[in-house]
């Protein structure tokens, strides 16, 4: 996973705190207070720098990410957005050490050195302020890309459709996922990850937000995820009707949105009706997450693609993506 081990980004206070203690600490090792003094600056300022760079570091590059994570990075955040808390925390690391490297040849040389000592810190004080909500950023950046799932490089099942179509409840059935099932729309905030053994096959299934026949400038966050995923990671996109139109939106425009699914991908897309116990669709795979009619069938479907898919299995962390990211 490429975010998990991603450590708690600290605020401006608690890097300060952190760094005055252990500051303080050097400090009481000396004898000479003088020199104790310039000994705390440079410490203090070193300490600091030290973290900003640990942070820089502990993040990944964007450049390095795969696609679908470089996709979720410029759709929750935006890939600018991200760079500039980055370059800030580069820059403030880099003023520091600066400021410090300069203070401790102030404070070796001043009559009043507990005073400039003062000085000195409330600069670097100021110096990291200044980045204090770049920091909660990149914190909050954290907390939600460590829950983004952990897609492997395994035979990848795309469940698509409009919204409410009942593709978290065929996850729930097939998979090792356990989706939130809801009768209202966008119940699905983000990507969820399943996955399930047939035989010594592994396949990994993929429940993304529902999606709307509409411009793709008039697309929310939520439905730019599951763009992403069909585009970056899908080796098979399975693709939910509800000729019922129970889920509240009309037949006529599933079956636009399912052609422009079609001409977005490369990889195999299976149409298939879903609620068939509500009302079946002439020429189209049927099944039913309520009864479990036809699910099995539809399993059997994906499996036989899967045996004969060498030909267009794609790594997921190499694929080129041809671009969701906001300009």
């Amino acid at each position: 996973m490429q975010f998990e081990k991603i450590k708690t980004v600290p605020t401006a206070d608690e890097i300060l705190d952190r760094s005055l203690r252990r500051a303080a600490k050097k400090m009481q090792l000396k004898k000479n207070k003088d020199r104790a003094n310039e000994e705390f600056v440079r410490a203090v300022a070193s300490s600091v720098h030290d973290r900003l760079v640990h942070i820089i570091q502990d993040i990944p590059m964007i450049e390095d990410l795969p696609p679908f994570y470089r996709d979720m990075v410029a759709i929750l955040f935006g890939i600018d957005r991200f760079k500039k808390a980055l370059g800030a925390v580069g820059w403030a690391a880099l003023h520091t050490k600066l400021l410090g490297s300069q203070l401790g040849i102030e404070i070796r040389h001043a009559d009043e050195t507990r005073v400039v000592r003062k000085q000195a810190v409330a600069r670097i004080a100021s110096i990291v302020h200044q980045v204090d909500e770049h920091l909660h950023f990149l914190n909050d950046a954290r907390n939600i890309l460590r829950k983004l799932p952990d897609i492997r490089d395994e035979y990848t099942v795309v469940v698509a459709g409009y919204p409410n179509v009942g593709k978290s409840s065929l996850i729930r059935l097939v998979s090792s996922a356990e989706p939130e099932i809801a009768e209202y729309p966008f119940t699905t905030k983000g990507i969820i990850m399943g996955h399930r053994k047939v035989g010594r096959e592994a396949l990994q299934f993929i429940d993304t937000p529902g999606l709307l026949n509409r411009p793709s400038s008039e697309r929310n966050v939520i439905e730019r995820q599951a763009l992403s995923a069909l585009i970056n990671v899908a080796d098979f996109v399975l693709f939910l009707l509800d000729p019922s139109e129970s889920c509240g939106y009309l037949l006529e425009d599933q079956m636009a949105l399912l052609n422009e699914v079609r001409s977005m991908i490369t990889v195999p897309v299976l149409a298939v009706v879903n609620k068939v116990d509500l009302k079946g669709l002439e020429g189209y795979q049927s099944m039913s997450t309520v009864t479990g009619e036809g699910i099995e069938t539809v399993l059997s479907l994906i499996l036989t693609d899967r045996a004969t898919s060498s030909r267009h299995l794609r790594p997921h962390n190499q694929e080129e993506s041809p671009g969701l990211s906001p300009r």
